[in-house]
């Protein structure tokens, strides 16, 4: 928390293919800062020499080409075995929960926020004062994952079935975006960013 003025630490939450970004993308319009934890657990992965190291180790050379993050590679391990997937994410978590509490540090605004699919997974939600939660109907969200990273269906319901139900996790939030194409996403956005700033 920064002393001297009181500003709100938000979460923003939601299951795969529910839109998070494209909301947390409306939020930066309005000049509210944004921590992409998914962005930044992958600039670690590539750019933190230890942790290069340790998944090295953990998932073999192959999970690097040419000095990049082979996700594709990766992804193929641990949506398949969830202990593998565990592994992943005790690697990755406390590294990326650090950087967000560093930057939160650095922010001089009314509120900010943190994009992250895993906030109740990594244990993050303690960190934050209130949490979004962003839902969309199940096959909606197949519809866009499947269109935007390029896989099956059945990839994509195996990277869901890795995440908490989306209905436990929209009950564990204290404010939930329907993003549905049926209500308007700039009004909610709106709406919420008004309260924070009031």
């Amino acid at each position: 928390m920064n002393f001297g003025f009181f500003m709100l630490r938000i979460g923003l939450t939601g299951g795969i293919g529910t839109g998070k970004t494209t909301v947390a993308n409306i939020f930066k319009v309005l000049g509210i800062p944004v921590f992409n934890a998914d962005t930044v657990a992958k600039q670690l992965m590539e750019n933190d020499l230890q942790l290069r190291e340790q998944l090295i180790a953990q998932f073999g050379p192959t999970s690097f080409q040419d000095g990049k993050l082979n996700r594709a590679y990766l992804a193929s391990i641990v949506f398949k075995d969830p202990y593998q997937l565990a592994v992943l994410n005790a690697m990755v978590h406390p590294l990326s929960l650090k950087a967000a509490e560093d930057w939160m540090k650095l922010q001089k605004a009314p509120y900010v926020i943190k994009e992250a699919a895993l906030i109740f997974e990594a244990g993050a939600a303690a960190g934050l004062d209130l949490i979004i939660g962003v839902t969309a109907p199940t096959a909606l969200r197949i519809q866009r994952v499947m269109h935007r990273d390029g896989i099956s269906r059945e990839a994509v319901l195996e990277r869901m079935d890795k995440q908490i139900d989306e209905s436990i996790k929209m009950r564990l939030c204290d404010f939930v975006i329907q993003n549905d194409n049926q209500h308007l996403l700039i009004t909610q956005v709106l709406d919420l960013h008004k309260r924070f700033i009031g």
